[in-house]
C-alpha cells in the first residue's frame, strides 16, 4: 500500500463529514428525527466496501436483511474500522521511519503498509496477529 496516506486521510475525512451532519442534526431536532436524516444520507452515499461484498459476509455470518440502508450503514461502520486501523498503521510506520535515517526526504517519501507496522496497530483493537514460524 504505497503512499496510502493519501487515500485514509481522504476516506476519515468523508467519514468525518457524514458524523458532522449527523452531529449538527441531533443538535437542531429532536432524538427520532436525525436517525432518519442520517439513513436518508446513506442512501447517497457510495462505502468503499460494496454493499455485496458486505451483504456476502453478513449472510454467512447468519445475518439476513433486504434493506440495503441497513447494509449500507454496516459497510460505512466496515470502512471506518479498516480506515482506523490503516491510519495507526501509517502512524507507526512514521514513528518508525523517524527514527531512521533515510535518504528521501519531503514528498517523495513513500510508505509500505507492512506486518511490522500491522499487528500493534490492530493490537489497538483487540486483534491479535502472530506470525507462522515458517513459510513453504
Amino acid at each position: 500500500m504505497a503512499s496510502g496516506g493519501d487515500n485514509v486521510t481522504s476516506n476519515v475525512a468523508q467519514i468525518s463529514q457524514v458524523q458532522n451532519t449527523v452531529t449538527q442534526h441531533q443538535q437542531e431536532k429532536t432524538a427520532g428525527v436525525p436517525l432518519s436524516d442520517f439513513v436518508l444520507q446513506l442512501e447517497d452515499y457510495a462505502p468503499t466496501i460494496p454493499d455485496s461484498v458486505t451483504s456476502f459476509y453478513l449472510n454467512r455470518a447468519g445475518f439476513e436483511t433486504s434493506d440495503p440502508r441497513i447494509i449500507r450503514l454496516i459497510s460505512l461502520a466496515s470502512q471506518k474500522f479498516v480506515s482506523d486501523i490503516a491510519n495507526d498503521a501509517l502512524q507507526h510506520c512514521k514513528m518508525r521511519a523517524s527514527g531512521q535515517s533515510s535518504k528521501k526526504q519531503g514528498k517523495d517519501k513513500k510508505f509500505t503498509l507492512t506486518m511490522e507496522d500491522l499487528t500493534p496497530a490492530m493490537a489497538e483493537y483487540g486483534i491479535n496477529v502472530k506470525k507462522p514460524y515458517y513459510f513453504l
